[in-house]
C-alpha cells in the first residue's frame, strides 16, 4: 500500500484533468423566509455548530418543501469536495436490500449461511443456520462484534462466520460487518457490487455522480463504512427518503420499504433501530449516522432534511440537540418577510472558516533553518526527512519518506493555500485494503504560523477526506521535536528529528 502520507507533486496539466468535479447546486435554493423559516435561526444553528469544542465542521445543509434554505461549507472545504462517510453508508446499504427485494432477488427471511456455502465453517450451528437477512439489516445476527478482525485477516466472511452464533434476531449489537456481509449478499444476488446497484437503481436517475465506495479485500463494497460522496448528494438521498422514495416524481424505491427502514424495528439501548438507520429523540425523526459526526437528519413533522459533516470528538447528540433546540421550534407554515436577518445570513453562509493557526508570519530564526534537512526518527507517517522553504506569508514543508519519495506541502499565513496529493490522507480505522476503490487525488490545505522564534506550527486539512494533522515544530539548537495532532485522535504523537 502506498505510504498515507506520501506526497508527490503533481505538474498543472494533471491537476487540472483530476481536478474535483462539481456537481453541485442542482437542488433548488430559496430563501428560509419563503419556506417559513426565520434567517435568524438559521445563522444560530450554524453559529453555534461552528463554535463547538474539538470539532470540525465541513458542512451544513439546511432543506425544507424540498428546497436549500442555509448551507456553510467553511474554507478550506467548499460543496465540490467529495466526503467519507463511515456509518453513514449502512443508510445506503439498506436502501440496496430494499431494492433487491422489489426486485425478488432477495428476501427478508433468506438464511445468510446459504449465500456463501464455500465460507462455512466445517461444523454450522443451529443458530449459524437460523441467521436471516433481516437480522443482518436489525444488527442481530447473534455474532458478538469484533472490530479488530477486519485489520486482521482479508477472509472477513469465512472468520465471521467462523464465530460463535448466539440466537440471531434477540440482541441488538452494533456492527459494521453486518452491513458488510448485505453488501456481499446484494452483489451476490445482482450479480454487480452493491455500488453499482445502486447506480442503477438510484444515483444515475437522481444525478448522483460522484460518488464511489472502499472495495474490500474479498471484492465486495464494505458497506457498513467507506462511501465518498458529496454533500449536497447526501441531501438528495435524504430528500428520497422524505418523501417515501419518489424522486421528481418517480418512485425509485418502494415507500413501504422506507417506511420500513424509518421505522422501529429493534430497541438499541436509549434509542431505537429501523433497517441500517437510527430513529432519533426528537419526534419521528430519523437518521443516517456515520463516525466523527456525519449525519442525514430526517424531519417528518417540519418537511425537513439537515446534512452534517465534520470531524468531531464529541457526542453527536449535541449537534443533533442544537437542531432540535436552535431550528426546529422556530419553524412554521406561514411565509415570512426575508429582511436584514437573510442578508446577514447571505453575508455569514460564505465567511464562516476554519480557524487558521495563529501566531507570527515570520521568525528572525527562520533563515537558520532554510533549506536544511531535518533527519526525523522512524514514525507512523513514514517520513524519514524534511526542509523547509519560507516565502511571503508562505512556508513550503519538503518530504522525504522511507522510500525515497520526496513532495512538498504550501502553508499560508491567515489563508489556506491547496495544494493535491497522489497518496491516501490519515484515517482513523485501518482495515485490510484501506482506500481500494477511491481515487485520489486527495486535495490539502495548509495554515501555518510561528509561536515564537524557534516554534513553527503547521495546520493541515484534507478537504476531500476527513483528517486534518497539526504539526509543530520546535527546534533547539540541531534538535528538532515534531509534535503530530490528528484530528480524529487526542492522542499527540511525538517524532524526535535532528539537523543536518
Amino acid at each position: 500500500m502506498k505510504n498515507r502520507l506520501a506526497f508527490f507533486p503533481l505538474f498543472l496539466g494533471l491537476l487540472l484533468s483530476l481536478s474535483v468535479h462539481a456537481q453541485v447546486n442542482e437542488l433548488q435554493r430559496s430563501t428560509p423566509e419563503a419556506e417559513g423559516v426565520p434567517s435568524k435561526a438559521i445563522i444560530a444553528l450554524f453559529d453555534s455548530l461552528t463554535a463547538l469544542p474539538k470539532t470540525d465542521i465541513h458542512s451544513v445543509m439546511v432543506l425544507r418543501h424540498g428546497k436549500v434554505i442555509g448551507e456553510i461549507y467553511p474554507a478550506p472545504f467548499a460543496p465540490e469536495y467529495r466526503h467519507t462517510m463511515y456509518s453513514c453508508s449502512k443508510t445506503f446499504v439498506g436502501a440496496a436490500v430494499g431494492l433487491a427485494v422489489a426486485d425478488n432477488r432477495l428476501r427478508l427471511t433468506d438464511r445468510v449461511g446459504a449465500f456463501f456455502p464455500e465460507l462455512l465453517p466445517d461444523s454450522v450451528s443451529v443458530n449459524l443456520a437460523d441467521m436471516t437477512v433481516r437480522d443482518l439489516l436489525t444488527m442481530t445476527s447473534g455474532i458478538t462484534t469484533d472490530w479488530n478482525m477486519r485489520n486482521l485477516t482479508p477472509d472477513w466472511i469465512r472468520t465471521y462466520l467462523a464465530k460463535p452464533v448466539k440466537v440471531p434476531g434477540k440482541k441488538f449489537e452494533y456492527d459494521s460487518i453486518c452491513s458488510y456481509v448485505l453488501s456481499a449478499i446484494v452483489q451476490k444476488v445482482t450479480g454487480m457490487t452493491l455500488l453499482d446497484y445502486l447506480k442503477l437503481k438510484l444515483f444515475t436517475p437522481m444525478n448522483i455522480t460522484e460518488v464511489a465506495w472502499e472495495v474490500s479485500p474479498e471484492g465486495y463494497n464494505t458497506g457498513g463504512w467507506g462511501l465518498h460522496i458529496q454533500s449536497e448528494s447526501l441531501a438528495k438521498f435524504g430528500l428520497l427518503l422524505l418523501n417515501h422514495g419518489v424522486w421528481e416524481g418517480k418512485q425509485l424505491l418502494p415507500a413501504s420499504w422506507v417506511e420500513q427502514m424509518m421505522s422501529k424495528q429493534m430497541e438499541a439501548g436509549d434509542e431505537d433501530y429501523g433497517y441500517q438507520m437510527w430513529l432519533c429523540d426528537y419526534p419521528g425523526a430519523v437518521r443516517a449516522d456515520g463516525a466523527l459526526g456525519q449525519y442525514i437528519l430526517i424531519i417528518p413533522e417540519k418537511d425537513m432534511v439537515v446534512v452534517i459533516t465534520e470531524c468531531t470528538l464529541i457526542n453527536g447528540r449535541t449537534q443533533r440537540g442544537l437542531v432540535w433546540n436552535r431550528l426546529l421550534p422556530e419553524v412554521g407554515d406561514e411565509v415570512l418577510a426575508a429582511g436584514k436577518d437573510y442578508k446577514k445570513l447571505q453575508k455569514k453562509q460564505s465567511a464562516y472558516t476554519l480557524p487558521f493557526v495563529q501566531g507570527k508570519a515570520a521568525s528572525s530564526a527562520a533563515m537558520k533553518y532554510e533549506g536544511r534537512s531535518i533527519v526525523l526518527d522512524a514514525n507512523k507517517y513514514g517520513w524519514k526527512s524534511l526542509s523547509l522553504h519560507f516565502g511571503q506569508k508562505e512556508v513550503k514543508l519538503a518530504v522525504t519518506d522511507k522510500n525515497g519519495a520526496a513532495y512538498e506541502l504550501p502553508f499560508g499565513y491567515k489563508q489556506w493555500l491547496k495544494t493535491a496529493v497522489s497518496a491516501y490522507p490519515p484515517y482513523s480505522i485501518t482495515p485490510i485494503g484501506s482506500f481500494k476503490g477511491i481515487e485520489g487525488p486527495f486535495w490539502v490545505a495548509g495554515s501555518y504560523a510561528w509561536q515564537s522564534p524557534a516554534v513553527l506550527q503547521l495546520k493541515a486539512h484534507y478537504v476531500n477526506w476527513i483528517s486534518a494533522l497539526g504539526v509543530t515544530l520546535r527546534f533547539e539548537g540541531d534538535q528538532v521535536e515534531l509534535t503530530v495532532t490528528e484530528n480524529f485522535s487526542s492522542d499527540r504523537i511525538t517524532i524526535p528529528g535532528k539537523i543536518q
